[in-house]
């Protein structure tokens, strides 16, 4: 499942499953509990097109959870090494980055890919968190 493109030490940046109930209408899911909510600042949505790519950035200061519906590539920099993870067709995988971890994610998929991310910090255009890095 998760496939790393060398040798690393344990990783900061958290991937878990998400429970998703699906039936004949599609599926639900909550990207973060009470708890985790409260300490946003910022959340966006976004729909990326087939073999697209959002992310290659990484934050100074904010941690960004971001949920996927894959089919999804995610790749990660952490520490200098890249490690890439695969996120299976119609699973849902929720990806917890903590501050100075590059991140991006590409739609492996032929239908638009579904990302939901939030922010403990306010997004300020005029004094962003975000460094840009292109990964992927």
């Amino acid at each position: 499942m998760i496939q790393s493109r060398a040798d690393a030490a344990p990783s900061a940046v958290h991937i878990e499953s998400v429970k998703t109930h699906r039936d004949a209408r599609g599926s639900v899911f909550e990207p973060l509990n009470e708890a985790e909510l409260a300490a946003q600042k910022n959340v966006h949505v976004v729909i990326t097109g087939p073999n697209e790519v959002r992310g290659n950035h990484r934050h100074a200061n904010a941690v960004e959870t971001t949920t996927v519906v894959g089919p999804c590539l995610a790749r990660l920099k952490e520490a200098g090494v890249i490690r890439d993870v695969e996120v299976p067709p119609g699973e849902t995988w929720r990806f917890v980055i903590p501050p100075g971890v590059t991140h991006a994610y590409r739609n492996t998929g032929s239908a638009p890919m579904v990302l939901i991310s939030f922010s403990t910090q306010v997004h300020d255009p005029q004094a962003s968190d975000t460094i840009r890095e292109q990964i992927l």
